[in-house]
């Protein structure tokens, strides 16, 4: 008899733990698919655009001005001679003080976004600084007649995800690049040339500048122009490789 009573209390013990493994394997399971829903949310996060559709040869050639007025004639002469059309990104302050020239810029063909008002780095900023930024950015271009501004690129390129989320909220698309020879530094006019030349390929944003800080740019143009012309890019606004980059997404889906 007591032979028997171990024998039944072992076969207990085994189905025991037979259960007791089930149910840790189910737990574990349920806490995986949990934990999938939630990293697989459907709520989207803002991004910032830094480059089009690689399946394109369209380029993104963009300008930030901050300050100076000596430099932006130089630049819009090399564009309009070699019929290149970009998007320049244009700082409030600066714009409220050269509007001839923000006139100008639009009449040539080229697209112009916002680079905030004051030129301070948002992430440094609380929340309601860069909205009102942005809002009196807004309400300065407003005023020079261009109400429907949707890109923005933040000061500095400074950003995170809290800033990121500030200016889609607002209704803009933040603009970054991919393509920087650092121009503003003055490296050397044929640095940036390399640089340039060297690393564009197709979907890319380029980042220039047409503040009086850069010295070389201007110079640069005479061959990076013609040069990614010759080996086949495009030239577009950024609301174009945008466009671009959403309609062959919808051709693929």
């Amino acid at each position: 008899m007591q032979h028997f009573y171990t024998l039944k209390i072992g076969n207990w013990k085994k189905w025991g733990l037979l259960v007791v493994g089930a149910l840790f394997t189910a737990f574990f399971l349920w806490i995986e698919v949990e934990s999938s829903y939630s990293v697989f949310s459907p709520k989207e996060e803002a991004t910032a655009l830094s480059k089009g559709s690689e399946d394109d040869p369209n380029i993104a050639l963009t300008f930030n001005i901050s300050w100076g007025n000596e430099k932006v004639e130089p630049i819009l002469e090399k564009l309009k001679k070699h019929d290149v059309q970009a998007t320049f990104f244009l700082n409030g302050e600066w714009a409220e003080r050269h509007p001839d020239i923000v006139k100008e810029i639009d009449e040539e063909g080229h697209e112009i976004g916002m680079m905030g008002y004051h030129y301070k780095s948002y992430v440094k900023l609380d929340p309601n600084e860069v909205r009102k930024d942005l809002n009196q950015a807004k309400s300065t271009f407003d005023k020079l007649g261009f109400p429907d501004i949707e890109l923005v690129r933040t000061p500095n390129g400074h950003i995170n995800q809290e800033v990121l989320e500030i200016v889609s909220q607002q209704g803009y698309q933040a603009i970054q690049w991919n393509i920087n020879p650092k121009d503003w530094k003055n490296p050397g006019t044929q640095t940036i040339i390399d640089e340039v030349m060297k690393t564009t390929s197709n979907g890319d944003i380029i980042l220039l500048h047409a503040s009086d800080s850069v010295k070389q740019t201007p110079k640069a143009l005479d061959t990076i122009l013609p040069g990614l012309n010759n080996k086949g890019f495009e030239y577009v606004s950024i609301s174009e490789l945008i466009s671009r980059a959403d309609s062959q997404s919808k051709e693929v889906e």
